[in-house]
Order: C-alpha cells, then sequence, then structure tokens
C-alpha cells in the first residue's frame, strides 16, 4: 500500500486527485498506475484501469487471477467491474470514497453474484490515503476562493 501512496503523490504532482495502485503477482509488483483523468481528459483515466492495462500487457493475458490489486481510495463501479472482469483474486484499499465508492459506501458490487468473486480488505493505511485527498481538495477550495476574491476586486 506504501508503494501505491507514491503513485497518488505521483497524481498530485499534475493536479489531479491524488489516487495511487499497484498490482501485485507472486510478491513483486507487475504494474503501478495514478489518477490522470484531468491531465488526458480521459473517464478512463483512474489509477486503477491504467494499473490494469499495464498488467495485463506484462503478463500477456487478461485474466489476472493470481495478482492483488492495491488502490488508496475506494474503487468506484467502473474499475470494481473491471476488477471483477480481470478476475483480480484480492483488492486491498485505504480509504473510503462516499460518492462514487462500490464496496462499502454506495453500493457493494463485490457482493453482485457474478461468476467471479474478488476478496476485499478496506481500510489499510486508510488515514495516509485520506490525508492525501483531504489536503489536495482543500488546497482546491483555498484556490477557488482566493479566486473568487480576485475577480471581486
Amino acid at each position: 500500500m506504501k508503494e501505491a501512496l507514491k503513485e497518488a503523490g505521483k497524481s498530485l504532482a499534475t493536479g489531479d486527485v491524488p489516487v495511487g495502485c499497484v498490482i501485485v503477482k507472486d510478491d513483486k509488483i507487475i504494474a503501478r498506475g495514478h489518477n490522470v483523468r484531468e491531465k488526458s481528459n480521459s473517464l478512463f483515466g483512474h489509477a486503477e484501469m491504467i494499473a490494469i492495462q499495464k498488467a495485463v500487457k506484462k503478463i500477456g493475458c487478461w485474466r489476472l487471477d493470481e495478482c492483488c490489486l492495491y488502490v488508496t481510495l475506494e474503487p468506484c463501479a467502473m474499475c470494481s467491474g473491471a476488477m471483477i472482469q480481470a478476475r483480480i483474486k484480492r483488492l486491498v484499499y485505504g480509504s473510503r470514497e462516499p460518492k462514487f465508492g462500490a464496496h462499502q459506501s454506495i453500493i457493494n458490487l463485490f457482493d453482485a453474484p457474478f461468476n467471479h468473486h474478488v476478496q476485499v480488505v478496506a481500510g489499510v493505511l486508510e488515514e495516509e490515503s485520506s490525508r492525501l485527498l483531504k489536503d489536495f481538495f482543500k488546497k482546491i477550495r483555498q484556490q477557488k476562493s482566493l479566486n473568487k476574491t480576485i475577480d471581486m476586486i
């Protein structure tokens, strides 16, 4: 999870929401990803989607059934669906996502009766993951407030 947090820092550096992801197979990181939605102007620029694509390319197979995905934020429905489709063995995530979370927050897609079930571990390094996000959004709100003040002058 610490490596996923490092990936989240890369998103932060480019102005994207700080979400990071790594995929592990046989105790080795085979893929990394960080959020690039704003940078790439792509709704598919989620850390998990990028890491899944890289893992598939790395191992040469779309089935990631021996892999564990670590991500700093509870996945959305799109990313959760991709994990189910890719046959990810286990998901480990940090903080909850109250607006789009598809494990605990809004729905639990992983409990749906699909033919594959992803094991889920929630709340790993939750405080660190949450702090990154809170600091990011606090900075965004401060910037908007500053811009509003400047516009009034």
